[in-house]
């Protein structure tokens, strides 16, 4: 086919069929209706499954995006549609790269999102390698975010529907990756149209609800897991104030959270406290009144940016950040240290900013990821 030909619907010039493309499929909806309608569209699609946990471990448990029962419905998925599948075992690697860490990270004090270092390790490192292998032009997830062609190659953009946006959880993709990657359902305006295509294609996940748990995590108890990780973590201690007044006692500090209220414990007081910081080392979980979780300055290490140029050339700009999932963008300064280092001023201070979390960098005239780093207490 020649250089004039027209681009296909993922940006190459020839046609669906001498296109492959490899579909990092959960076994949920999503990843499912990416599958089923390139393939419907005649692209040469080849499902990828990833067993991320123990398979046997993993049957009975809902609600989690890499079960026993995911990898069933991706199978079928992928049979009623007419293109082969493979599942790979990815546990051990999984293990080391994020459950490690996670675990760690809680020990340490901190807040971790496993969920991007899944994608940033896993995800879109190994599995993205394995398309490649497969000779495969580009791979699709079932991600909610827009990838657009902008003056200087790929740019990454928050979905067209901000309720589904998955923005924070994908900064951490790089230039490269982002050259290879492909995000069907950004550009839908709700997660009702997915659901459409689902029910046109007669997937057999049309009403499967949406994951809402850490997949080794599938009943939120994060507590439960790291002393499975880690024996012996749930060490007791102290609860006290900012004076180091003792005011009762815990089971250990990776039961609670930077800006926890509730289950502390210590009720009767005349105003509510907070946990405002977790000292490990002396086990202590900290509580204060909520102005205390109020933070305008944030350090941030490990900077991926995809934004152009490069990070330390442009020296302080305005931006727009995220410090939590749950949270909108808003404004702030960013001020970098090094390529992989800056602090981040926030304009009007946000609470129970925590270490362990993302802060993820938006252009604040336009819906483009411009990168992101991870917050930590700062040297």
């Amino acid at each position: 086919m020649s250089l004039d030909s027209p681009l296909n619907s993922l940006g190459f010039a020839k046609s669906p069929a001498q296109t492959r493309v490899v579909v990092a499929m959960s076994g949920g909806v999503d990843s499912s209706v990416v599958a089923a309608k390139l393939a419907e569209e005649g692209y040469d699609v080849v499902g990828v499954t990833l067993q991320l946990y123990d398979h046997g471990a993993a049957l009975a448990k809902k609600g989690a995006c890499c079960a026993g029962r995911d990898i069933h419905d991706a199978r079928r998925v992928a049979e009623d549609m007419g293109f082969p599948h493979y599942v790979l075992d990815y546990e051990n690697t999984f293990r080391e790269a994020v459950m490690d860490e996670f675990a760690d990270s809680y020990l340490g004090g901190a807040t971790p999102v496993p969920c991007i270092r899944c994608n940033e390790r896993v995800k879109f490192k190994d599995l993205l390698e394995t398309a490649k292998d497969l000779d495969a032009d580009c791979m699709a997830t079932g991600h909610y975010i827009q990838r657009m062609m902008g003056a200087e190659g790929a740019e990454l953009h928050s979905a067209a529907d901000p309720s589904k946006d998955q923005s924070y959880f994908l900064f951490s993709t790089t230039q490269e990756q982002l050259d290879y990657l492909r995000f069907p359902l950004g550009h839908h305006a709700s997660k009702e149209e997915t659901r459409a295509l689902a029910a046109k294609y007669g997937l057999s996940v049309a009403d499967k609800p949406d994951s809402q748990d850490i997949c080794f995590v599938p009943n939120g108890d994060y507590a439960a897991v790291i002393e499975k990780l880690r024996p012996g973590a749930a060490e007791p201690g102290d609860i006290v104030d900012t004076d180091g007044n003792v005011l009762g006692t815990h089971k250990g500090v990776i039961h609670y959270t930077i800006g926890q209220r509730r289950g502390l414990g210590i009720g009767g007081l005349a105003d509510p406290l907070y946990v405002v910081r977790l000292d490990v080392d002396a086990k202590q979980v900290i509580v204060g009144p909520k102005d205390l979780l109020a933070t305008r300055r944030v350090p941030i290490r490990e900077i991926n940016w995809i934004g152009g140029g490069n990070l330390m050339d442009m020296g302080e700009r305005q931006i727009a950040v995220r410090v939590r999932s749950t949270r909108p963008p808003t404004d702030a300064v960013l001020r970098p240290i090094s390529e992989t280092e800056a602090e981040v001023e926030l304009l009007v201070a946000e609470q129970g900013v925590s270490p362990g979390q993302a802060c993820v960098f938006y252009d604040p005239d336009s819906t483009r990821v411009l990168g992101g780093g991870w917050i930590w207490r700062g040297a």
